[in-house]
């Protein structure tokens, strides 16, 4: 069971901010070889969704951030979606998830949300109400599709 921080990005510690950078380069850069520009000038309008072990104040675990329609997409979005290693095999990544829709659904009722998701995962948001809604396409190196739930 994770504990959940749920914050727009001017609200959050610069703890917090330290945490989320490192799991996401930590993840995206390092793990998976894949050199891009991380901090791309939507974490300041975004919601961001940090999950920890323990009483909240465990090593981050779980991380997600929430971008309102018209910013990235027409519909509001869920990105930058991780477990770090020790969050792995635990069920993080589904708890993450299913956090993640539950808030953006409380924070825009009657949107549909759009993900742009690595084509390994298709299934794992299949399982989450999410359906391919694009051809795969490489972005950064690595295969995505479009997937609307």
């Amino acid at each position: 069971m994770l504990r959940w921080r749920f914050s727009p990005f001017d609200e959050l510690t610069v703890r917090e901010v330290h945490d989320l950078y490192r799991a996401r380069v930590g993840v995206f850069i390092v793990e998976q070889s894949c050199p891009f520009q991380d901090v791309d000038g939507v974490d300041p309008v975004s919601w961001h969704l940090l999950g920890r072990s323990g009483d909240g104040d465990g090593p981050l675990l779980a991380y997600c951030r929430l971008i309102p329609p018209g910013v990235k997409y027409t519909e509001p979005s869920i990105g930058r979606v991780l477990t770090t290693k020790e969050g792995r095999a635990s069920g993080a990544g589904r708890e993450l998830m299913e956090e993640a829709i539950s808030r953006a659904e409380a924070l825009w009722p009657g949107h549909a949300l759009r993900i742009g998701a690595q084509q390994y995962l298709e299934k794992f948001y299949g399982s989450l109400g999410f359906a391919r809604a694009s051809a795969p396409y490489d972005e950064d190196g690595i295969m995505h599709i479009d997937m609307v739930r």
